[in-house]
């Protein structure tokens, strides 16, 4: 291709070289707020994709999501959730010797003794592994006194010794004071009924 005459060349390519900058990135980024105005255009691999020729194929391209088999939005949704326990399992405790009294017995006696009981609430998920992890069976606390009793005479034994100043113990039940307020004047009224019980 010849030179136009009277048209110097090295003043035109800087100003060519800045229209194509200017052209290329109005193109790839341009104004954020202003949609684009290319249309998609088809690939090869798009158009090169061979259309489905067996029956099933057909029948399956032809019927939609609902005939496929395919799971709906909503399945696959609750699917990939993880599914939480409703509740935690529940805690087994061991059981109470037999012949021996039960906590709430114990504050049955109590109470008919005329001895402060207030606020009894039953604690015994505290006697496994989640909670104090003591072995006992059975645990009823009040607002003056807790009443434990364990499995058998040998673990009672172990926690009244643990306890020891604190705490009272006949057979498999321990009256412990540790975290109430029973006036120390008063504890061996509690101690009574619970060593005359059976």
């Amino acid at each position: 291709m010849g030179r136009l005459p009277g048209v110097t060349y090295r003043k035109i390519l800087p100003a060519v070289v800045l229209l194509s900058a200017t052209v290329a990135l109005t193109a790839c980024g341009g104004d954020p707020d202003r949609p684009s105005t290319a249309a998609p255009t088809a690939t090869s691999a798009d158009s090169a994709a061979p259309p489905p020729t067996s029956p099933e194929a057909t029948a399956a391209a032809t019927a939609g999501p609902e005939s496929s088999g395919a799971p709906s939005d909503e399945a696959s949704t609750e699917s990939s959730s993880p599914k939480l326990p409703l509740s935690p399992p529940p805690i087994e405790l061991p059981p109470r010797q037999a012949g021996e009294p039960s906590a709430r017995e114990v504050i049955a006696a109590f109470r008919a003794a005329g001895l402060k009981v207030a606020n009894s609430r039953d604690r015994s998920e505290e006697c496994g592994p989640d909670g104090l992890g003591l072995g006992c069976s059975e645990l009823v606390v009040t607002d003056g006194i807790a009443v434990y009793v364990f499995p058998d005479e040998g673990s009672a034994i172990d926690m009244a010794e643990r306890w020891d100043g604190v705490s009272h113990r006949k057979g498999t039940v321990v009256l412990n004071y540790l975290k109430a307020p029973t006036p120390k004047a008063e504890r061996p009224r509690y101690e009574k009924v619970l060593d005359d019980l059976r």
